[in-house]
């Protein structure tokens, strides 16, 4: 028949040779594939053909996000709750964020390290655009230098268009900010410069400066005074809740060691109609766990049973690693920590970061907190399936937000992931490939009669096909067919 007797005719024309060339260009492009990836894992955590099929090929095919991601997880007593939608691991602007010139240049000037990302400040750029210009159909001509100075990537431009805007309007108040942020090397002459600006009549400025205002009490020692400023603005804009005042307020607090005002603090914004936070869920932790942690002993545990006032605080530290796994590691020092960035992903590495920074103090300042944490912490391990595992679209966000590239911080990834399945594969591929190809220049006639068997089995179907449909069509089609 026509088909076995092509097959054949092929089969019989393919000389040692054209295997030793086969395989050896199949083990050369699976090998650098296997780089590429292997260097995309250690860069990204994840898998770069894995990455491209979830982002771009799954929605062409109109799949749908994978149970892992939104299904449904257990909480610590048992029940079923929903797990937060994806919506929720969105990037926020950091309640607590440092000050550029203050605190994150003098970083910059000890370490040479950059300590953001271009990612971060470029959305910091977006924020302050967006949240002092205001009507862009009624800009003032000092509000164009401050929209054009936002926009700015480098920091010397950006605080020669703010002295620009001051030349114009001596109360720009956009432009003290400016230069309160990225000018004052103090935190003092931050102060000054936040209050120079005090004089403008935009809610959003004013909002933004005073809580500045009470960060920087906050840094200079006068605590008091930076709770009833925070609780002054709270009051006084009760709708800007999406700025997160309150966690300014829970830190100071914890500073004070007035744990009944955080209580106070939790018991409003703690709700499940409202959005969490690292903050809110640790916080919460700390202040049942400060109430037995002193106590806490592992061993006595285990022998007479957790008491009810334990139970709720190991319950309370379950639920806060189910919602950000990545804190313990930093409160623990069993990770090193970073300046945190300006930005922050609920639920990443970058949330964990700002928490810890922060409030490791507090931790360590209620004795034996830590020590439970730990013994929790570890427990909890044992059902890490439960935890909260970012999509990949969000973990490569993770990745922007940090300064990963710089080779001082390793990007938490939560649960940690094994090697990815086309990692293992194209290894697999690349060293079958390579022993094909020694074993066919060495053995060339043997490797030969090998392939032919293998290829004259693949082709069997074909063929078998070929000879049927000859069978049904006339004998003069293939001659017509290849005159066409």
């Amino acid at each position: 028949s026509f088909g076995s007797a092509w097959s054949s005719v092929f089969l019989n024309t393919l000389t040692p040779k054209f295997y030793v060339a086969l395989t050896g260009t199949s083990s050369l492009i699976s090998g650098l594939i296997l780089i590429f990836e292997w260097w995309y894992f250690r860069k990204y955590g994840t898998s770069f053909i894995e990455q491209v099929s979830v982002s771009h090929l799954r929605p062409l095919l109109g799949g749908v996000e994978s149970s892992s991601a939104t299904g449904l997880f257990s909480s610590v007593n048992g029940e079923a709750e929903p797990r937060p939608s994806v919506s929720e691991c969105k990037v926020w602007r950091n309640p607590l964020n440092l000050f550029r010139g203050a605190e994150y240049n003098r970083y910059t000037w000890v370490t040479g390290k950059e300590p953001l990302t271009y990612y971060d400040m470029n959305l910091s750029a977006q924020d302050h655009q967006t949240f002092f210009t205001g009507d862009t159909q009624q800009l003032r001509p000092e509000d164009a230098v401050m929209q054009k100075a936002w926009r700015e990537r480098n920091p010397q431009a950006r605080i020669r268009a703010a002295y620009q805007a001051i030349e114009m309007n001596h109360e720009c108040a956009a432009a003290y900010v400016l230069l309160a942020e990225e000018e004052a090397t103090t935190i003092t002459e931050a102060e000054r410069l936040f209050k120079k600006a005090l004089t403008g009549k935009d809610i959003n400025l004013l909002v933004y400066i005073k809580r500045r205002l009470a960060m920087c009490a906050r840094k200079l020692g006068r605590i008091k005074e930076a709770v009833k400023m925070m609780r002054d603005l709270m009051k006084e804009f009760p709708l800007l809740g999406m700025l997160n005042i309150h966690e300014n307020l829970l830190e100071a607090l914890l500073e004070l060691q007035a744990y009944a005002d955080v209580q106070a603090v939790l018991a409003k914004y703690d709700d499940i109609s409202l959005p969490k936070s690292a903050t809110i869920c640790y916080t919460s932790a700390l202040l049942k766990a400060r109430a037995v942690s002193d106590k806490f002993s592992p061993e006595a545990a285990s022998r007479r049973g957790l008491s009810t006032a334990e139970m709720n605080a190991v319950e309370a530290i379950h639920r806060a690693v189910e919602f950000n796994p990545h804190v313990p590691k930093y409160l623990l020092e069993m990770k090193s920590l970073i300046l945190p960035p300006e930005h922050i992903l609920k639920r990443g590495d970058s949330e964990a970061v700002a928490y810890a920074f922060f409030h490791l103090q507090h931790w360590k300042r209620a004795e034996g907190a830590l020590n439970l944490l730990h013994c929790t912490w570890e427990g909890s391990m044992y059902y890490s399936y439960f935890f909260f595992c970012l999509p990949l679209p969000w973990l490569y966000i993770t990745f922007k937000l940090l300064p990963h590239r710089f080779s001082f911080h390793e990007v938490s990834v939560y649960p940690k992931k094994e090697l990815p399945f086309f990692i293992l594969f194209t290894a697999g591929l690349c060293s079958f490939t390579a022993m094909l190809a020694m074993l066919t220049h060495q053995f060339p006639e043997l490797m030969g009669v090998f392939a032919k068997a293998f290829f004259s089995t693949l082709f069997a179907p074909l063929g078998f096909f070929a000879d049927k449909m000859e069978s049904f069509m006339p004998s003069s089609f293939w001659h017509q067919l290849t005159q066409i």
